[in-house]
């Protein structure tokens, strides 16, 4: 049955760009899933990700956040431990986490560490490297300032990261959300991208941007309403 439900969400979608406002209102019109979908969004790029001066990543704190509470993991030692605890970490140690990790323990969706934790957190890269839960400095999850960083994760900061085809891949809400909401996310995703365009990039930076919820059809969006910005 969902096969046809998304043939016929498809034919609602016309193949022309929409306006980021008119795509969030096609996509929660054309939505058919029984459960609260992720809006996600897909930017290809143009740069070649396997020179390290094209290398596109960031974060942004979405303003309306992702609708979901995100399991915090800090590894910290002294009296940081108190302070990631209540700034409301879910999880927080120091070697005993590292040891659960490295038993296969992996009960949570983002982690922190501090920099004088990193020597013990480093043997952890292979077990949190392929899922994108390795704690980095570039993305404000290796630092002293854990307060900072645990309350940023849980007000909806998202991780980007330009793949090895030059995609972005990114939630910017659920499907639930009301429309100036999922809007307002989508926006402040496709600026930040922007602002971590490489100095090495050349031509057009942003080819294409979808949007789409988690079991529906992508949308285009207009891209001359990005580079006006």
């Amino acid at each position: 049955m969902s096969g046809k439900k998304f043939t016929d969400a498809k034919a609602k979608v016309e193949p022309r760009p929409y306006s980021v406002e008119d795509a969030v209102e096609l996509m929660q019109s054309v939505k058919f899933a029984k459960f609260d979908e992720t809006v996600e969004m897909a930017m290809r790029l143009g740069v070649n990700p396997k020179y390290a001066d094209q290398m596109v990543r960031g974060t942004v704190v979405l303003p309306n956040g992702l609708g979901k509470s995100v399991k915090v993991c800090v590894i910290a030692s002294g009296e940081k431990v108190k302070e990631a605890e209540e700034a409301g970490a879910d999880i927080v140690g120091g070697e005993d986490i590292v040891a659960k990790i490295q038993g296969g323990w992996m009960d949570f969706e983002a982690v922190v560490a501090t920099p004088d934790m990193m020597k013990s957190v480093g043997k952890l890269g292979r077990v949190l490297g392929p899922r994108g839960l390795m704690p980095n400095p570039k993305t404000g999850t290796v630092t002293f300032e854990v307060a900072k960083a645990v309350s940023e994760i849980k007000a909806g900061k998202v991780e980007f990261r330009v793949d090895k085809n030059g995609i972005i891949h990114a939630p910017v809400g659920k499907a639930s959300f009301g429309k100036p909401e999922l809007v307002a996310n989508a926006k402040s995703l496709i600026e930040a991208v922007v602002r971590a365009k490489p100095a090495a990039a050349k031509g057009r930076y942003i080819k294409s941007i979808t949007l789409s919820s988690t079991m529906g059809p992508g949308i285009r969006l207009d891209l001359s309403q990005v580079e006006a910005k």
